[in-house]
């Protein structure tokens, strides 16, 4: 891997986890510690990192947990239309599952008329949001907190998901490719989102069209994985023929 390709990866890394340790990233990587300590000491000169003893961390990560602030507020207009599309698909009385990220707190911002909702998350700021509403029930995973997603992940995560039952999940993505499926930065997700996966009856993918084409670090599995898609209206006709032809139902957010 090229130095400014596994920079990029590091950066993408750190946005979607916080922080990280040299040891850690060089295991990763598969190249020397000092590459990595070399890496680091780039990105935190081009001003996106701080470095600590020992590894580093996202430069914006005190203010986002001081401000219960998400870091992925790109493309807000799309992310807007898949949340008041996919809460129109939840009814009163549902059990759900809502993964965590900014496009899925979309949809919990747009859930204020439903009413007796059973909800699991494993995002701070979801909770903060569902709860505002007496009539639903909120349940919320244990774990490892990661600020830049205001979430809770890894193995303590998943296991909460044993034994529970969802009629439907709404699942976010870092990248999605027909190729390689759905990625994100990190292993430390993976866990929980598989066991997410194995806990709901209906998955639903929600992702904006600018996420199509994007390959991350770590790969929870091919798109088969899903039920159906919910994305903005940027997708093409000629990729929504090939998730179709995949078995996906596809929904446009417009």
């Amino acid at each position: 891997m090229l130095g400014e390709t596994r920079r990029k990866k590091i950066l993408d890394l750190l946005m979607e986890e916080g922080s990280a340790r040299v040891a850690k990233l060089s295991e990763m990587f598969h190249v020397s510690e000092p590459t990595i300590r070399q890496d680091l000491e780039k990105l935190e000169a081009e001003g996106h990192i701080v470095r600590e003893h020992g590894g580093a961390f996202s430069k914006s990560m005190p203010k986002q947990v001081q401000q219960l602030a998400l870091h992925h507020l790109d493309h807000l207009d799309k992310k807007e239309a898949i949340g008041r599309k996919a809460a129109e698909l939840i009814e009163d009385g549902d059990t759900i599952i809502l993964d965590a990220g900014s496009t899925t707190t979309m949809i919990a911002n747009h859930l204020g008329e439903k009413r007796r909702l059973k909800v699991m998350t494993n995002a701070l700021n979801i909770v903060f949001i569902m709860g505002q509403e007496p009539s639903h029930s909120i349940h919320v995973t244990g774990g490892e907190f990661k600020a830049p997603t205001l979430s809770l992940s890894g193995e303590k995560a998943g296991a909460f998901f044993e034994n529970m039952f969802a009629q439907k999940l709404f699942l976010a993505v870092g990248g999605l490719s027909f190729e390689a499926g759905l990625t994100y930065p990190g292993f430390n997700d993976l866990h929980v989102k598989s066991a997410m996966i194995n806990s709901a009856a209906h998955i639903y993918l929600v992702a904006d069209s600018s996420k199509l084409g994007e390959v991350s670090f770590a790969s929870l599995g091919g798109i088969e994985l899903v039920h159906s898609l919910i994305i903005d209206s940027g997708l093409s006709d000629a990729d929504k023929k090939r998730f179709e032809d995949r078995g996906i139902e596809v929904i446009i957010a417009d």
